[in-house]
């Protein structure tokens, strides 16, 4: 599966097949919590908070290609993601674009 953040794919004609998209909603582990509260006073990268949201992120794709996948789509164009507040302690990620298929 070819995902990007373009409209297009060079050198290919492409079929638009329709919105895709994946999200997941993922909370903070109270043990964690504390130890990154502890670092807002020294200041720097929240690590813990850093690899929860990648592995959003990574959760969010997996679910949007495999919507793809089930259009039959060879690629997703327009990938886009955003997160959002859901509650206290807890964020959505989203995943979505364009699932298309190749011109034969």
């Amino acid at each position: 599966m070819i995902l990007v953040n373009t409209d297009y794919i060079n050198g290919k004609e492409l079929d638009m097949l329709g919105l895709v998209k994946g999200s997941t909603i993922q909370s903070k582990n109270i043990g964690k919590d504390i130890t990154q509260a502890f670092k807002t006073l020294v200041g720097g990268e929240l690590k813990a908070y850093t690899e929860m949201m990648n592995e959003a992120r990574a959760l969010a794709t997996k679910r949007m290609v495999a919507e793809a996948e089930s259009l039959g789509a060879d690629a997703v164009v327009n990938v886009r993601y955003a997160s959002s507040a859901v509650m206290q302690g807890a964020a959505e990620v989203m995943a979505y674009g364009t699932a298309v298929r190749f011109r034969r």
